[in-house]
């Protein structure tokens, strides 16, 4: 039986809901780490407005992101977002984005990261557009976005790597400083989730 080209799952390009919601992300997982219930986080945090969202609508929008953001971590990752600093937390929100996004992980790893380990100091529009047109043979539901969607992502992935400090405002590529703890925590999956990042490490650390 032969594999169609196009069998790959559909990229979920849902994540136009805020950046990399570290705020968000740090009064949530301090409420998850007191249930261990995310039906009980989810109707706590929108009753109460723990976010102090202006809207209903708003808070059951973010509530309901972030959490599937956090869903991808472990129990003892959640634990370590709850106790990182807000460097180490835009770190983790940044991998828990590309856990849940696999269009951001690509973009991390096959763009990002590897313009930085090719000493190539930039990354902007046209390394967006180039991504997603190589990507459309696998995924042809990116051929079938509107312009003004397709701006839309670019400019929420932007945000978040501007959010997670990995690329200024000009659109240079900053290296990330991984934290030893967060490292670790990162290294020990296979694959290694610091391919999503902008930094040299030796290879024994990305077995």
């Amino acid at each position: 039986m032969t594999t169609s080209i196009h069998s790959h799952d559909r990229y979920a390009l849902s994540f136009t809901s805020g950046g990399l919601l570290v705020r968000e992300a740090d009064v949530i997982v301090g409420e998850y780490l007191r249930s261990r219930d995310w039906v009980t986080v989810r109707r706590a945090v929108i009753e109460k407005n723990l976010l102090q969202a202006r809207t209903t609508s708003s808070s059951v929008r973010v509530t309901r992101e972030t959490i599937q953001r956090l869903s991808v971590f472990d129990e003892s990752e959640l634990e370590l977002v709850a106790e990182s600093s807000l460097t180490e937390r835009r770190h983790l929100m940044w991998v828990a984005a590309c856990r849940r996004y696999e269009l951001i992980g690509d973009f991390a790893e096959e763009v990002v990261r590897e313009r930085f380990l090719l000493m190539t100091p930039t990354v902007g529009t046209g390394d967006f557009e180039r991504f997603m047109t190589g990507k459309i043979l696998w995924h042809p539901e990116l051929d079938e976005l509107k312009s003004s969607t397709r701006a839309k992502l670019r400019q929420c992935l932007f945000r978040m790597l501007h959010e997670a400090g990995f690329r200024s405002e000009e659109g240079v590529i900053v290296p990330a400083v991984l934290s030893e703890r967060v490292h670790e925590a990162l290294a020990a999956r296979g694959p290694s989730d610091i391919r999503f990042f902008p930094t040299i490490l030796p290879l024994k650390a990305m077995r």
